[in-house]
């Protein structure tokens, strides 16, 4: 069975910290890209963060930089997204996904082909 299974989503007050993983289960990734996105209710799907296959280059949408950090244990397949400083904006369906980029790309939709079913994040005021 080929799936992205998201984790460590929650409920949390402005400020705290969370930290979501994506392990691919059924999938090998050698050189892919993963990257996080999400999507508030009544709002398109954006980018947030993504790292390249070997963990050398990280993507970072202008509204987390600086809060979030994105990481990735290849060997487990597996990618974390640590939330710190959240804000009541930061509330959405977290979504991780894998695909073939790079630079400004990789901040595109598109570029990915594999999604994962997504977990909530409420960050209250």
């Amino acid at each position: 069975v080929q799936a992205l299974v998201e984790s460590g989503g929650g409920l949390v007050q402005a400020g705290g910290s969370l930290r979501l993983s994506c392990s691919a289960s059924g999938y090998t990734f050698s050189r892919a890209t993963m990257g996080w996105f999400r999507q508030a209710p009544g709002k398109e799907r954006e980018f947030v963060a993504a790292i390249t296959w070997s963990g050398g280059s990280t993507y970072y949408a202008d509204s987390v930089k600086g809060r979030f950090t994105i990481s990735r244990n290849s060997a487990k397949n597996t990618v974390y997204l640590q939330m710190n400083s959240l804000k009541p904006e930061d509330t959405a369906v977290y979504y991780c996904a894998v695909g073939y980029c790079s630079g400004d790309g990789c901040s595109l939709l598109s570029r990915y082909s594999y999604w994962g079913q997504g977990t909530q994040v409420t960050v209250s005021s």
